[in-house]
C-alpha cells in the first residue's frame, strides 16, 4: 500500500540516487519520449550532468520522481531559442529546469506538485529570480496552475511537443504556501558541507549574497552606488519599520558605541536593563562615555517584570532614556518590546534597544524607538563587517565631542557615507534583504524552533529561556554537572555539527547554545537532534 508517509523530496546526494537517475532519464526521454537514441544499458546520462542539481522524489528506496536544476549559461533553450532574453523579464540569477520525470503510476499530480515545492524552496535559498522550463503541452494547464508563464515559439516534434515557460519568485512564493502539507515531507540540506552551522555568526549565506560580495568593488561616490545605498537603506527600513538608518563599517558593537555616544551628549540620566551577557555590555558601553544612569538587574535566563522596571524608573529622578537588549544572545530570552514601549510612552522617556539578534528572526516594529542598533550578519544572513542604527527623528549634526566614526550626526549629514564604504558589504547585504520573505521566514523559524525545543525536552535537556519569552532563533542549554559544554561542544564539531560554547560566559556557566538564524532542512535538525540524545544517553550510562 502506497502512504504518503513513505515519500519524501530531497536534494539528490546519494550513489545509488543518481544510478536510479540515469536509469528514470532513460525511460522517460528515449523509451516514453523520443528523443535520444536507445542503448543496450538502458541508462541515459545527461550531457550536463557535472553541472546538475537533481532534485529527487523517493518512495523508499525507490527513485518516482526528479527533475535537475543549471545555472549555467549557455542554456539547453539558449541553443534553441534565438536571442532567449528578449522572451524573458528582466532577472539578475537565472536558472533551467530540464528532466522533469514522473514514474507513470504517480503521475497523479501530488509527485508533481511536491517537486516543484522542492524547487521553490531550493530556488529560494538559491537567490534565483527567474527559473525556466519546457513543459509538455499536454501538461500545460497544469503548470499554469503552479505558476508558470508561457513564453516563445512551441519546440520539438511530433509526439514530443514542448512549451517554454518561467516562474518569478512571486509565483514560487504562492507555491510554497499553498503546499504546506508536501512542505513537511521536503528534506532539503541547504548546507551542503559536511558541517552544519548551528551558529550564532556568521550564519549560513545564500550563493546569490555570495556572488554579490565577489564582485568588483566600485568606488563609494559614484552615483549608481549612492542610489544602491540609499535603496538598501530603505529595504532595511521597511523591514523593520523606522523612518531612518544610518550603516557602519563594524561589529555590533560599533553600533551600541554609536548609540552610547548620542546618549552621552544629549541626555541628563538614564537607566540600563541587563538579564545577560549583552545587557552587561550595554552597562559597560555607558560606563565607557562615563554617561549618568542607573541599572536594572535580574538574574540571567530570566525575563523582566514590568513592576519591576516601572519600580526602578521611579527612583531615577529626570530620567531621559532606557537601554535595553531585545533578544539577549547569551540566554535566548526575548525581552518584550511592547512593555518596554509602554512604559517609555507613559513617561516620555526615549527607548533604545539591542536588536542584533532580533533583526531578521521576528517580526519587528521599531516605530517610536529612539535608537536600535543591529547588523548584517546573523538573521539577515549577509556577511558580518555592517552594522547599523535605526531612529526616527532628526539627529544633532557632527557633535565635536564625539569620535568621528561614531558621529550619528555625521553620517546623517553626509547622506549616510563620511567614509568609505565597501559596496561589496553592501551589495551582499542589499541582496539578502531584498529576498527577504518576511511571512515565510517568521513563520517558518517559529515552527522549527517549537519543533526543536519540544525535542529537546523530551530528550531531558534544560532550555534556559521560559517558552513564552523564548526567541525562536536562539535556544542555550543549561548542561548538568555531569556533562561538560567545552567537551560536548568538541565532539559536535568533530562530528560536523557546529554550536556555540567557547564563548567565556557561556564556558563559566557549563551551557552550550543552538542557533537556527540560517535554513536548516527537518532531516538535517533530526539527525543533529538523535546525534546529541545519543551522547546524553552515552553519559547517563556512565
Amino acid at each position: 500500500m502506497i502512504t504518503d508517509r513513505c515519500i519524501k523530496f530531497k536534494v539528490a546526494t546519494e550513489r545509488w540516487e543518481f544510478e536510479q537517475i540515469h536509469k528514470l532519464n532513460y525511460r522517460t526521454f528515449v523509451e516514453e519520449i523520443p528523443q535520444h537514441e536507445p542503448n543496450r544499458n538502458k541508462i541515459l546520462i545527461d550531457k550536463f550532468h557535472s553541472q546538475n542539481k537533481y532534485l529527487i522524489c523517493l518512495y523508499g528506496k525507490n527513485l518516482i520522481g526528479m527533475l535537475a536544476i543549471r545555472d549555467k549559461r549557455p542554456f539547453s533553450l539558449d541553443q534553441k531559442i534565438e536571442d532567449l532574453d528578449t522572451y524573458l523579464p528582466h532577472s539578475e540569477s537565472i536558472c533551467e529546469i530540464r528532466l522533469l520525470s514522473i514514474e507513470k503510476k504517480f503521475r497523479n499530480g501530488k509527485i508533481l506538485k511536491g517537486l516543484l515545492t522542492l524547487l521553490a524552496e531550493y530556488g529560494a535559498h538559491r537567490g534565483y529570480d527567474l527559473l525556466i522550463i519546457t513543459a509538455h503541452l499536454k501538461q500545460m494547464k497544469l503548470y499554469k496552475h503552479f505558476g508558470f508563464v508561457p513564453f516563445g515559439p512551441i519546440l520539438g516534434k511530433e509526439g514530443a511537443w514542448f512549451q517554454p515557460m518561467y516562474m518569478t519568485p512571486e509565483a514560487y512564493k504562492k507555491l510554497r504556501e499553498k503546499s504546506k502539507l508536501i512542505s513537511d515531507r521536503i528534506s532539503l540540506p541547504l548546507v551542503e558541507s559536511r558541517n552544519v552551522n548551528l551558529l550564532p555568526g556568521p550564519v549560513e549565506i545564500s550563493d546569490k549574497v555570495k556572488r554579490a560580495f565577489q564582485d568588483d568593488p566600485v568606488s563609494h561616490r559614484s552615483p549608481n552606488f549612492i542610489r544602491d545605498f540609499d535603496h538598501t537603506r530603505k529595504l532595511l527600513c521597511d523591514l523593520v519599520n523606522s523612518q531612518k538608518v544610518e550603516l557602519l563599517m563594524g561589529s555590533g558593537s560599533l553600533s551600541n558605541d554609536a548609540i552610547a555616544a548620542q546618549l552621552s551628549v544629549n541626555f541628563r540620566k538614564g537607566l540600563v536593563l541587563s538579564n545577560g551577557e549583552f545587557g552587561e555590555r550595554l552597562i559597560d558601553h555607558a560606563t565607557r562615555f562615563g554617561i549618568n544612569f542607573e541599572r536594572h538587574e535580574v538574574e540571567w535566563g530570566k525575563p523582566f517584570n514590568i513592576k519591576h522596571i516601572i519600580e526602578s524608573v521611579k527612583k531615577v529622578q529626570e530620567i531621559d532614556w532606557l537601554w535595553a537588549v531585545h533578544c539577549e544572545t547569551s540566554t535566548g530570552v526575548l525581552n518584550d518590546i511592547g512593555i518596554l514601549k509602554e512604559v517609555c510612552q507613559e513617561r516620555e522617556i526615549r527607548l533604545c534597544l539591542d536588536c542584533v539578534s532580533s533583526i531578521g528572526t521576528i517580526q519587528l516594529d521599531l516605530r517610536g524607538v529612539y535608537l536600535a542598533s543591529g547588523v548584517s550578519g546573523k538573521g539577515l544572513g549577509a556577511f558580518p563587517g555592517l552594522s547599523m542604527v535605526f531612529y526616527n527623528h532628526d539627529i544633532m549634526p557632527k557633535v565635536n565631542n564625539i569620535p568621528r566614526y561614531i558621529d550619528l550626526g555625521l553620517y546623517a549629514a553626509s547622506g549616510g557615507i563620511p567614509f568609505t564604504m565597501s559596496s561589496n558589504f553592501i551589495y551582499a547585504l542589499k541582496r539578502s534583504v531584498k529576498n527577504f520573505d518576511k511571512s515565510y521566514r517568521y513563520e517558518r523559524l517559529q515552527k522549527l524552533s517549537s519543533w526543536v525545543r519540544e525535542e529537546l525536552r523530551q530528550s531531558g535537556f534544560r532550555i534556559l529561556a521560559p517558552e513564552n519569552h523564548a526567541s525562536p532563533a536562539l535556544i542555550t542549554i543549561a548542561l548538568p554537572d555531569w556533562n561538560n559544554s567545552q567537551e560536548l561542544g568538541l565532539i559536535l564539531d568533530e562530528e560536523g555539527y557546529l554550536i556555540s560554547y567557547r564563548s567565556e560566559y557561556l564556558l563559566k556557566r557549563n551551557w552550550i547554545q543552538i542557533s537556527l538564524m540560517g535554513e536548516y532542512s527537518i532531516e538535517t535538525l533530526s539527525s543533529f537532534l538523535e546525534f546529541l540524545k545519543r551522547i546524553k544517553l552515552k553519559r547517563v550510562a556512565y
